[in-house]
């Protein structure tokens, strides 16, 4: 079992990090499990349920010819059972075990759901790769194939696959139904494949004549009715609940606790978004992969309500909006956002092939639904998602019109409240600063221990990289290595993390860290005017101590410069420089020289590291893990990581260490 997420000890600790009102709903919970455990009951009766939330007439017309192609084409890989999820190939989709995990190769057992040991990867196997093809958004392209095409074969796989799933899982019955956000995405996809099916004769057949589909219907809503993500645990997980909830209440209102249901889900998704959201219109979490997850799932939920004409909170489109312009602000020159913090390549609605950019997507779809700014970078890919769901949001009121909302003239390149700095130069150059709060809520679940860290890409190019995630549960010392401080681009001391981990999604002491100076070149008020883009924050993540680090970005010579300042005792201290995957290195002594190749031109850098540290080259070492990086989940490649070690001469280690980093002309 992993880093005993089923110990006492670690229970001990997660009961820590709550408060009494989340413990006291906890153990209501515990008592509604055992209460359902003696009796499942069939739901209410149906009869002459319609689903009339459709897509508008010449929607799909209006999709994107290359968008419309490459959704096809991975239709019909998914046609012959082949899918990849988190690096492992399948070929089994034709007709999947709903229950098998093939990476380990194990099954996970029946029997009542909450008895399910699903963190126990001996018990069970990789968890993510069994729920996975189970959230059905493979069968949502499916679906779509057929809405674009009308081949009839893409939807009675559909069909097909959702009567087996149907069939093997039924109510409260084994490990599907152990995590909402799991049933609250299913549900989003389900209404998607019954929209997208609406022109098949078979369609009212799978879904509301269909006593099977319609049971499932009302027991997944059931469930995440009693069973929220409360408090220390309400991040995306609960915007993935209330998201899922409020569609399938608005698309398949078909039960006398629907309007109930919906209601509830609609204030649930106002409340949490505003809470999972900074004022800057960041997520809160500070993992990038989850500001994208949480955007889509409102923007889907948003669509449901809107094809129902429920009125939605202005604060709900508020919040996308600033999501949307926040996104549009942080990616790099390529549509690349920051790398910070966990990412599970989690999606809220797949409506495209894999070739598909998902970020040059909803930027796509923000652009539709509140407008473009002047200031956005450009997308020029396409994508099937946007028309669909621009087709069903109303539109966002544009500036001049009432009720207008202020939108930034200028690219933000500063987000006080999430402590993410921006500072770009020359040829692309982009560096990420950060600053900010260690995570979210108080087991900061989806945080690395990162602070002062920075990101540097070169037209698009990971230089100094954030190595990624790479696994959540199953593999405790990778887990531990990818969200380690020496896992990022900043300085350990004592060979410690500057935040204390109390198991794979907890962190029982977070360090705190203060931006204490910003200039970023660009704004008015704050700008030097003399080409140098500068940068200052500490944190007190090491008891006694504190770590100051100041970054500074030259224009013209396209220098930056990094100096680490400790200041208080310390025996030990790691510098640690992870270069991503397409940098060839040649280190000697305090200087390395960089190599990447982009578009076909050779690229190059020089980085002149501490002399009062002594340098190594660390590749794709695994006792412990050192010089790796994560493209995406359950993926890893090695790649060089520079570190630099230095102890203490009689009580101190040297004041400062200057890092610089020139990119050649």
């Amino acid at each position: 079992m992993t880093a005993s997420a089923g110990s006492a000890a670690w229970y001990l600790r997660r009961l820590s990090r709550m408060g009494p009102r989340e413990i006291g709903g906890r153990v209501g919970d515990t008592v509604r499990r055992r209460r359902w455990r003696s009796a499942v009951p069939d739901g209410p009766a149906v009869s002459g349920a319609r689903f009339t939330a459709v897509l508008p007439a010449q929607t799909i017309a209006s999709v994107p010819p290359d968008a419309a192609k490459r959704l096809v084409a991975a239709a019909d890989r998914l046609m012959d059972g082949h899918a990849v999820f988190f690096g492992v190939d399948r070929d089994d989709l034709a007709d999947p075990d709903w229950w098998y995990d093939p990476k380990t190769g194990r099954r996970a057992p029946s029997g009542y759901a909450f008895d399910v040991p699903y963190r126990d990867e001996d018990a069970v196997g990789d968890i993510k790769q069994i729920w996975e093809p189970s959230r059905h958004q493979y069968l949502t392209v499916l679906a779509a194939a057929y809405a674009l095409t009308g081949n009839e074969r893409y939807a009675e796989r559909v069909a097909a696959q959702l009567r087996s799933w149907w069939s093997v899982n039924p109510p409260l019955l084994g490990v599907h139904w152990t995590s909402g956000i799991e049933l609250g995405i299913r549900l989003l996809s389900w209404v998607w494949i019954r929209r997208l099916l609406d022109g098949w004769p078979g369609a009212a057949g799978l879904f509301e004549q269909n006593p099977v589909a319609v049971r499932q219907i009302w027991h997944h809503q059931r469930w995440l009715a009693a069973f929220p993500s409360r408090a220390s645990s309400a991040n995306n997980h609960v915007i993935a609940e209330t998201a899922g909830q409020l569609a399938a209440a608005c698309a398949f209102g078909w039960f006398p606790d629907s309007a109930r249901w919906r209601a509830d889900a609609l204030r649930s998704l106002e409340r949490q978004l505003r809470r999972n959201t900074f004022g800057s219109g960041l997520n809160r979490e500070l993992a990038t992969e989850y500001h994208g997850l949480v955007l889509e799932l409102g923007l889907a939920a948003v669509a449901e309500a809107d094809a129902a004409s429920v009125p939605v909170p202005a604060t709900v489109r508020l919040v996308l909006l600033r999501m949307t312009d926040a996104l549009a602000a942080i990616v790099d020159d390529r549509l690349r956002p920051p790398r910070q913090g966990d990412a599970d390549d989690g999606h809220g609605l797949v409506l495209d092939g894999p070739g598909t950019d998902r970020w040059g997507s909803l930027l796509t779809a923000g652009a539709a639904v509140f407008g473009g700014l002047s200031w956005w970078p450009a997308v020029t890919g396409t994508d099937v998602r946007t028309p669909l769901l621009a087709a069903l949001i109303r539109p966002y009121p544009r500036e001049g019109t009432a009720p207008a909302v202020s939108r930034p003239a200028h690219r933000p390149d500063h987000f006080a409240d999430a402590g993410m700095t921006i500072l770009r130069g020359p040829a692309g150059i982009w560096c990420r600063c950060d600053g900010g709060p260690h995570g979210f809520l108080s087991i900061a679940a989806h945080a690395h221990a990162d602070a002062l860290s920075v990101e540097v890409r070169h037209d698009g190019v990971d230089v100094l990289a954030d190595p990624g995630t790479y696994c959540y549960h199953g593999q405790p010392a990778w887990r531990r290595y990818f969200r380690s401080t020496l896992g990022h681009n900043t300085l350990q001391l004592d060979e410690s993390d500057q935040s204390v981990s109390g198991g794979p999604f907890l962190w029982t002491r977070h360090a705190r860290t203060r931006v204490l100076f910003v200039d970023t070149g660009t704004g008015t008020d704050t700008a030097s005017g003399d080409g140098v883009a500068r940068w200052a924050a500490e944190h007190d993540g090491y008891p006694g101590t504190t770590h100051r680090r100041r970054v500074e970005l030259t224009a013209a010579s396209r220098e930056l410069r990094v100096v680490d300042e400790v200041r208080g005792p310390a025996r030990s201290a790691r510098l640690a420089f992870h270069l991503g995957p397409e940098i060839a290195v040649e280190l000697a002594g305090h200087r390395a020289v960089l190599r990447w190749t982009r578009d076909g031109e050779d690229r190059s850098a020089v980085l002149d590291l501490p002399g009062a540290l002594s340098w190594r080259a660390h590749r794709g070492e695994s006792e412990p893990p050192l010089g790796w990086y994560s493209a995406g989940f359950g993926r890893r490649e090695p790649s060089t990581t520079l570190v630099g070690t230095g102890t203490a001469d009689g009580t101190a280690l040297p004041g400062e260490f200057t890092t610089v980093l020139r990119f050649a002309g």
